[in-house]
C-alpha cells in the first residue's frame, strides 16, 4: 500500500508518499480500504514534532478514516467484508489501508459520502465526550464554542443546535461569522470582547458551558462568561498552557467546574463507549440530514501538502479531507 510519512519535523513539505506492507489485522480489528481520511489539528502538531505518537503505535498520521471493510479479526462479529464504515483510528489513517479496533468503527450514516463520513470520527468523538458527557450540556442550555470555524467548532455548533441548545461562538473573520450565522450567534473576537458580548447577550447571566481550544489566554475571560454553576471544558491550548494570573475566588463565586481531556489518552474501552453513544444519539440525526460535517476542501493523497497548508493558514471553515481512491 501507499502511505504518507512525516519525513522529519517541519512544514507541509515534509509529508512524503511511501510504500509499505498492508497492516496485519488483530483479533479485535477490522481492516479498512481507506477511501478518505480527515485532516485534524493533532496531525499538524505531529508533523511539527510537537505531538508524537505514543510508543508502540504506528507513526503514520491520520486519526479518522472512511472506507470499505476488506477483512475482520477472528473475534469481530459486528462487521464483515464489504461494509462501508468510518472509524476513529489510533493513527495510520493517511494510508490506503488501515487496521482499526472494531469498537471504534461505525457504519457510514445513510446518505453521506465517504468524504463526509471521513470528517466525522475525530471531531464527533471529541465533541460528544467533552461537551455532552464531561460538560453535561443539556437541551435548553446555552453554550459558547471557541474556534467556531474549526473542525471541532463547526461540529460542536451543528450538534448543539441539532440537540436543542442556544449556541454562541467566536471566530476571527467577518466572512466566517456570516457563514456560521444560520446556526449560532457569532462574536468576532478580534473586534469584540467575547466575555462582554456574552454578558450583553445573556442579560449578564452568562452561558452554561464553554468549549475552549485556546487555553491560557482565555481562562479568566471564560470564567467571567460562565453562568453560576457553569462548566468550562478545555480541549486545546493553541494560545498557551500556563495561566499567569488566576483569582481562585472567581471560580468559587461562580461555583464553576473546570475540566478537560484529550482523545489520544483514552483507552480502547472508553473510545468504544463513546462510539456506542454516538450511534445511539447522533447517528439518527445524521441519517435525517442534521449536523452533517461542513467540508471546506478535499485533496487527493498526492496533494497532502496542500491539505495541511489549508489548516496552517487558518482560513478554513469546517473540515479538510484527503481522498485515497
Amino acid at each position: 500500500m501507499k502511505y504518507i510519512e512525516i519525513e522529519r519535523p517541519g512544514g507541509p513539505e515534509v509529508l512524503k508518499i511511501r510504500d509499505a506492507e498492508i497492516p496485519a489485522v488483530g483479533a479485535n480489528d477490522v481492516l479498512i480500504q481507506v477511501k478518505a481520511a480527515g485532516v485534524n489539528r493533532p496531525d499538524i502538531l505531529q508533523r511539527q514534532g510537537k505531538y508524537p505518537m505514543p510508543e508502540g503505535v504506528t507513526q503514520i498520521p491520520g486519526l479518522e478514516v472512511a472506507g470499505v471493510v476488506v477483512a475482520v479479526g477472528e473475534s469481530v462479529t459486528a462487521f464483515r467484508p464489504g461494509d462501508e464504515v468510518c472509524a476513529l483510528t489510533d493513527g495510520g489513517g493517511y494510508a490506503e489501508y488501515c487496521a482499526v479496533a472494531a469498537s471504534q468503527t461505525l457504519p457510514v450514516p445513510p446518505g453521506l459520502t465517504f468524504i463526509e463520513a471521513a470528517a466525522i470520527p475525530e471531531t464527533f468523538f471529541t465533541v460528544w465526550a467533552n461537551l455532552f458527557e464531561m460538560g453535561r450540556l443539556s437541551p435548553g442550555e446555552s453554550v459558547l464554542i471557541h474556534g467556531g470555524a474549526s473542525g471541532i467548532g463547526t461540529t460542536a455548533i451543528m450538534l448543539s443546535r441539532a440537540l436543542g441548545m442556544k449556541v454562541f461562538t467566536t471566530v476571527g473573520q467577518d466572512s466566517k461569522a456570516e457563514a456560521l450565522s444560520p446556526w449560532a450567534t457569532v462574536i468576532n473576537y478580534k473586534t469584540q470582547d467575547f466575555a462582554a458580548e456574552i454578558a450583553r447577550l445573556t442579560d449578564g447571566e452568562g452561558v452554561d458551558v464553554i468549549l475552549d481550544i485556546v487555553g491560557a489566554p482565555y481562562f479568566n475571560q471564560n470564567l467571567s462568561a460562565l453562568r453560576r454553576d457553569g462548566r468550562l471544558v478545555i480541549i486545546g491550548f493553541m494560545g498557551g498552557r500556563i495561566v499567569e494570573s488566576f483569582d481562585v475566588q472567581a471560580l468559587m463565586l461562580k461555583r464553576a467546574t473546570v475540566t478537560g481531556s484529550t482523545m489520544r489518552g483514552r483507552t480502547a474501552r472508553e473510545k468504544g463507549a463513546i462510539a456506542q453513544a454516538l450511534q445511539k444519539h447522533v447517528w439518527p440525526l445524521l441519517a435525517q440530514g442534521k449536523c452533517k460535517p461542513l467540508i471546506y476542501a478535499s485533496y487527493p493523497m498526492a496533494d497532502i501538502a496542500s491539505a495541511h497548508r489549508s489548516l496552517d493558514t487558518g482560513n478554513h471553515l469546517g473540515k479538510v479531507v484527503i481522498e485515497m481512491a
